[in-house]
């Protein structure tokens, strides 16, 4: 892909329906396109995106979607299955897609994906692109409030320029696959991506919270009351969880339990306007929680994993020593060859024909194929 330099110097937003329709015609017969987003999770109570940017070999746009009330002619155009559709980490913006706008992206090529199955060390994707074209990525821009307007043009430029260099990465990335017989390890991977989906999370907001395994049902009862507090007046001010209250001042009010305003005053990271704001109603809950009868006190949830036996053990030693010399061969990373989780489960099932490995839930097809007898070899066991 050569790229001129209008690429990124001319920057269109698109911001009208009538724009958007004729754009989404044009594109309509191409065969890739690259797509990217901002978004404004550091700045809102509820995260939504922002900017939507994308490129074809003939030039990229900018569209946004806070000023277009329907977006259904795009909506069908990234969800057609003869339109490969290049991302980088595509993960989170697939599953915000279908969260703001219900796009079904179903034809994916994921460039961070695909940069580690060729055992990239670095698959950012401003390392990849500074190795490949030696360009280098200003990341000026990457915590910005996109839900402003209007956008600079400085900001415009940055969001092209995601888009600019992917399907030249693309090209690149796809050819070194194909060459090494790895491309269908790709494939399955996106189209296992393309099926994930945005899952609320329920019960408790503390099973959320880094360290809260660790605290007792008193503590826990604190810091529950504390995170729903912090939630509350997020949502109120319209600001994200940790501009309210950070966890670690949270779970320290949590395992203190101050009493009064001297011992609150105390706790790190406590401004005077949060003392002012919300003193008199956090020493409240804590005196509160602490009148709790243990019957009432919240716990932890366990899984108690049963130890595994001796020959399981075995089997997951000749697992990892393989796996270890499988990723110098491959010049993989281990956790590429296969994650530890993986090899818990084969080594608990013990699978001794090819076909035992489809009882391995979490195990792809590539794996299976790739080295799947040599994954038996290694746990066989003498008599």
């Amino acid at each position: 892909m050569i790229l001129r330099p209008d690429f990124i110097d001319t920057q269109e937003l698109i911001d009208d329906a009538a724009r958007l329709f004729e754009l989404t015609r044009f594109l309509a017969n191409e065969t890739e396109l690259a797509l990217d987003l901002e978004m404004d999770s550091l700045h809102h109570y509820r995260e939504k995106i922002c900017l939507i940017q994308i490129a074809s070999r003939a030039g990229s746009w900018l569209i946004d979607p806070l000023a277009l009330k329907d977006l259904s002619a795009f909506t069908e155009l990234l969800g057609k299955s003869d339109i490969l559709i290049v991302m980088h980490g595509a993960d989170y913006d697939i599953r915000s897609l279908r969260r703001d706008f219900g796009i079904e992206i179903t034809n994916l090529f994921d460039t961070m994906i695909a940069a580690r199955f060729l055992g990239a060390a670095e698959f950012g994707l401003a390392p990849l692109l500074k190795i490949q074209f030696g360009v280098e990525l200003d990341k000026k821009y990457q915590k910005a409030d996109w839900s402003k307007r209007p956008l600079s043009s400085e900001m415009l430029a940055y969001a092209t320029a995601d888009v600019a260099y992917l399907l030249g990465l693309y090209d690149q990335l796809r050819e070194n696959l194909v060459s090494q017989g790895r491309l269908g390890w790709l494939e399955e991977e996106c189209a296992l991506v393309c099926a994930t989906r945005l899952v609320e999370k329920e019960g408790p907001l503390f099973l959320s919270c880094k360290g809260a395994g660790k605290l007792d049902g008193r503590s826990l009862a604190i810091l529950e009351e504390l995170l729903q507090l912090r939630d509350f007046w997020a949502n109120k001010l319209d600001r994200p969880l940790f501009k309210v209250f950070s966890v670690e001042t949270l779970t320290e009010i949590a395992e203190k339990k101050p009493e009064n305003y001297d011992e609150l005053s105390a706790i790190k990271g406590l401004s005077p306007a949060q003392m002012k704001r919300h003193g008199d109603r956090i020493l409240s809950l804590v005196t509160s929680c602490l009148k709790l009868p243990e019957a009432k006190r919240p716990s932890y949830p366990r899984n108690v994993r049963a130890e595994p036996c001796e020959k399981t053990k075995k089997r997951l030693k000749d697992l990892k020593s393989w796996r270890k010399e499988k990723s110098v061969s491959l010049a993989l990373d281990l956790g590429v060859i296969a994650p530890n989780w993986l090899l818990e489960r084969i080594a608990a099932v013990g699978p001794v024909a090819f076909e035992d490995l489809n009882n391995i839930m979490g195990m792809r097809d590539w794996q299976k194929r790739a080295y799947g007898e040599e994954i038996l070899a290694a746990m066989k066991q003498e008599d």
